[in-house]
């Protein structure tokens, strides 16, 4: 089996911009799950992985903020994490991207939303102390040091969740080979599973609006999800 080492590296890169773009810098919506995802599945050249990965986890954490103390799983490590390795596997395997793959990817992964949340609380205490220092700095006139201080607290994001995306990408080429050993019943069960991961999602996503007609939206956007991801599978075989 051939690692190709490029991608992970690209998807460590990326994992961590995005990273430090939910976080600290810029924030302009990058680091949402369908943003994210689908831009990591363009970088490893997969991009239908990417967003239909993306789709799933931007719905399944519409409803997810960050308000003042309270942290929300992190939505942007398990969207990278989960794109970059079904890229990864489809790579492995050389017969593509398929929605078996991306089934086994989310069931997989998709834990890496609450891995981040743990993450971010011990970035979170770090961070903290830094911006105090950088306050007393910029308040005795070192402004430069104070700056320095801002930047350092950015660094932890990039290299930490960059190292785990690219930990998810390395695993993905690991997995790919044992894709191929699995029973043909099992491999068509899993691609029938996307579509219905996908209208879990889309009920989700109506539920949290809370919206007065919130059921009718959910049903009849996991309805819509459900037929379309159908005639895909239908005109693309499982």
């Amino acid at each position: 089996m051939s690692v190709g080492w490029t991608q992970v590296a690209l998807a460590g890169v990326w994992g961590g911009l995005v990273a430090v773009e939910r976080k600290a810098f810029l924030q302009a919506m990058f680091s949402r799950p369908l943003v994210a995802a689908t831009a990591m599945g363009l970088l490893l050249n997969d991009v239908p992985s990417g967003l239909f990965i993306g789709m799933l986890l931007e719905l399944f954490h519409l409803g997810t903020a960050n308000l003042g103390a309270s942290l929300p799983d992190n939505d942007t490590l398990s969207a990278t994490g989960t794109s970059a390795a079904a890229a990864t596997m489809a790579a492995a395997t050389g017969a593509g991207s398929t929605p078996a793959l991306w089934s086994i990817a989310i069931l997989l992964f998709i834990g890496l939303a609450r891995l981040g949340l743990q993450v971010d609380r011990v970035l979170e205490r770090y961070s903290s102390r830094l911006a105090r220092k950088a306050m007393a700095s910029a308040e005795a006139g070192q402004l430069t040091r104070a700056m320095q201080q801002n930047l350092w607290g950015m660094w932890p994001h990039f290299v930490l969740f960059g190292l785990i995306t690219a930990a998810c990408a390395l695993v993905g080429f690991f997995l790919g080979p044992q894709l191929a050993r699995l029973p043909l019943p099992v491999l068509r069960g899993l691609a029938w599973a996307s579509p219905a991961m996908a209208s879990v999602s889309a009920c989700i996503a109506a539920r949290g609006s809370h919206a007065r007609r919130a059921p009718l939206f959910a049903g009849l956007g996991a309805g819509l999800v459900t037929l379309a991801v159908l005639l895909f599978l239908l005109r693309g075989g499982p």
